[in-house]
């Protein structure tokens, strides 16, 4: 066998692994019934195929090839442990009776979808707490290593390990199954995904700490998982949040300076965002409404269509978005909302207006340590030239905000003001 061969089928191995590992994995959990175990003999199964395709040539579905491989593998395992675990016997009888090669090999995509489903349904299964969720969806359906997963959200990479490490053992010990809800308990499981979705594209959108405003690598991850969702679960509030993250995240190119300084959105070069993803999210967030009953993610993703349709600030329908925050907080009661409608009056009605409304939000103590209302009063005084109270209010933003571009934002508005 030639060196050239050989590298050439290490490459294809490479590339199977990039696109398939995540739905082989799926597979082999549902045939498994355990993560670790399914883990173990994905990683096995490719350590094979390197070995073999080189010998034998690439089977016609490398993806059945793996799992059938993986699960041989698990149970091979299982019968050499057996004799210090008798329990495994029994164990390995019942994985070999499950299904045969041919059922494996003949596995329609249908059923490999649903496998990925019943992944991200048990990775966000309410049982887990939400950090566990977190780092379950990213590792298990999204592949990303416990180190990355790590560094994305500013935390040890065995703490990040102790959190999967124990949503694993709650799945077992708690017998949570590997299933698609059933209809009746699907919306509130759903919530969770979502949620979950949701959280991890905010910490790509606009970064908790660090040195960047913006965190790709989390952002595309939730987008990515969100394309597969709807590409298996079409509903409309998970259509309504693709939408959502693809027009927040058109702007990225244009939401920090080329010195990396935030750049507020009526700043923004709108030349600069991308179309693609703004008609994609446009279309999204269509056919959502079209879909029945919407929630708050498609009402969100409405908001974001006016900005990405408007050519500039000033042309902005304030009043129609001004309708949607109205709508929005009959959907979900937020004091976090009731700020981006106060901003969203100050734009149409004036600054008094505004501040009067976010005054009201502080006086009746929500958000005292939300750094987004402080500063958004403090820009509201500066245009008023109520200089006292800006500079007051955007000394209380920078005691709040742990993110450098916000830091320096703040930072200059502050000399501006002397």
């Amino acid at each position: 066998m030639s060196e050239g061969t050989i590298k050439q089928v290490r490459a294809l191995v490479d590339e199977v692994y990039h696109l398939e590992s995540r739905q082989v994995l799926a597979t082999l959990i549902r045939l498994l019934g355990d993560f670790d175990a399914a883990e173990e003999a994905m990683h096995d199964a490719f350590a094979v195929a390197v070995e073999q395709w080189v010998r034998k040539g690439v089977p016609a579905n490398p993806r059945a090839w793996l799992v059938s491989t993986g699960r041989f593998k698990a149970i091979d395992g299982m019968r050499r442990r057996a004799r210090f675990d008798a329990s495994l016997v029994e164990l390995a009888k019942q994985l070999e009776s499950q299904s045969s090669i041919s059922d494996i090999e003949e596995c329609e995509d249908e059923s490999v979808e649903d496998d990925r489903l019943r992944l991200i349904f048990t990775c966000c299964h309410p049982a887990l707490s939400s950090e566990a969720q977190i780092a379950m969806t990213l590792r298990e359906v999204c592949g990303l290593t416990t180190e990355e997963i790590a560094r994305a959200f500013l935390t040890k990479p065995s703490t990040v390990a102790q959190r999967i490490v124990r949503a694993k053992a709650k799945i077992r010990e708690a017998r949570i199954p590997y299933e698609v809800p059933s209809e009746k308990d699907l919306q509130d499981r759903l919530d969770a995904v979502l949620r979950v979705m949701y959280l991890v594209f905010n910490e790509g959108y606009s970064a908790s700490f660090g040195e960047s405003l913006t965190r790709h690598d989390l952002s595309s991850e939730a987008i990515r998982l969100g394309r597969l969702l709807i590409e298996l679960l079409p509903k409309p509030e998970a259509l309504g949040l693709l939408a959502l993250m693809l027009l927040h995240d058109s702007r990225r190119m244009t939401r920090t300076s080329p010195t990396g300084e935030l750049v507020l959105l009526e700043d923004q070069d709108r030349s600069l965002w991308n179309r693609e993803q703004i008609t994609e999210g446009l279309s999204l967030v269509q056919q959502a409404f079209s879909r029945g009953v919407v929630g708050s993610y498609t009402l969100q993703a409405s908001i974001a269509a006016v900005h990405a349709q408007a050519n500039s600030s000033d042309e902005t329908d304030w009043t129609q978005i001004i309708g949607l925050y109205d709508l929005l907080l009959q959907a979900e009661s937020s004091p976090v909302i009731e700020l981006n409608r106060a901003v969203a009056v100050a734009m149409r009605d004036g600054c008094l207006a505004g501040l009067v409304l976010i005054d009201a939000i502080l006086v009746r103590g929500d958000l005292q340590n939300y750094y987004l209302a402080h500063a958004a009063r403090a820009d509201l005084c500066r245009r008023l030239e109520r200089t006292a109270e800006a500079r007051f209010a955007y000394e209380r933003a920078l005691s709040l905000t742990k993110q450098d571009p916000e830091r320096q934002f703040l930072y200059r508005r502050l000399a501006e003001l002397r």
